[in-house]
């Protein structure tokens, strides 16, 4: 599956809060992850929070944000009314809570192509990003990506795990790890993107940072995000810098030489550049373009 979304920043804001929701919009955030589920409460702010969107979305005011709202579960008795009201232009695709196994996506899956055919929209126009929360998400996260196509990423919620797991979110992090690491191997193994938790200490610049260092240690591309202010360094961490960016044209350029040549093999800084290397410096390249048709 060839990446083509950029999930730097995956931002939550309470759907039903026109404020929030007004200054979320100026943001830079790569997606807007306007949120009907937990953190709209009592229940019935929730058709309100349904009815901002819309509204937003025929005023346009979205721009060049990703839209993926984030839904009720399965469980809830709102996921129907969530998908038939907003399965309409303009939404990219949904956040799925709560997930368990494959099961739950493939069902949701269903879901989302029988309201498509029956709309007359092209069947899997709705892509889904589900959010691994329990510790039975993280033991079938690779079920999860591979129950359906339309799942482009996986997003970690570590404290709903936590909760789950029945232990303690320490401060280094030794609680999360493990969870982390395989949901990243999880979504690399099947060619999705892996996005990373929340940082809950959004005023801790300097914690988030150190984050951000691990997360990207363990191959994540992106991470949810609570805060406006957590942007710029996730997206520091998270795009190729100029350096990158022009050893990686440097690598594909001496390797194409050498193809030419009939020399098999090239070299850089005294080392072979082979197949991984190639493949890393094309990823780069594709990411930075990305991120420029963005801006």
């Amino acid at each position: 599956m060839k990446n083509q979304y950029l999930l730097r920043s995956l931002m939550f804001v309470p759907a039903h809060n026109e404020r929030l929701m007004n200054k979320a919009v100026k943001t830079n955030a790569d997606v807007l992850l306007l949120d009907i589920e937990d953190s709209v409460l009592p229940r019935e702010n929730k058709q309100a929070a349904r009815d901002n969107i819309k509204k937003m979305l025929d005023k346009g005011e979205f721009g060049n944000h990703l839209i993926f709202p984030r839904v009720n579960d399965r469980e809830s008795g709102e996921l129907l009314k969530d998908i038939h009201q907003l399965t309409i232009q303009g939404i990219d695709g949904f956040m799925y809570p709560k997930s368990q196994t494959g099961e739950d996506i493939y069902f949701f899956d269903k879901l989302l192509e029988t309201i498509e055919y029956e709309k007359h929209i092209p069947l899997g126009t709705f892509k889904i990003i589900p959010l691994i929360e329990t510790a039975s998400a993280v033991l079938h996260a690779e079920g999860i990506c591979k129950a359906s196509d339309r799942v482009i990423a996986i997003a970690f919620g570590c404290e709903d795990f936590i909760t789950d797991l029945e232990g303690i979110h320490d401060i280094k992090g030794d609680s999360i790890f493990t969870a982390r690491s395989m949901i990243a191997m999880a979504a690399r193994a099947t060619g999705r993107i892996p996005v990373d938790t929340v940082h809950i200490n959004i005023h801790d610049l300097n914690d988030l940072e150190k984050n951000l260092q691990i997360a990207k240690n363990l191959g994540f591309e992106g991470m949810l995000v609570l805060h406006h202010k957590e942007l710029d360094l996730a997206h520091q961490y998270f795009s190729p810098s100029e350096k990158e960016v022009e050893e990686a044209k440097y690598i594909l350029q001496l390797s194409e030489e050498a193809r030419k040549d009939a020399k098999g093999v090239a070299m850089i800084n005294g080392k072979f550049i082979g197949p991984p290397m190639v493949n890393t410096a094309q990823k780069t390249l594709e990411k930075h373009t990305l991120i420029k048709e963005k801006q």
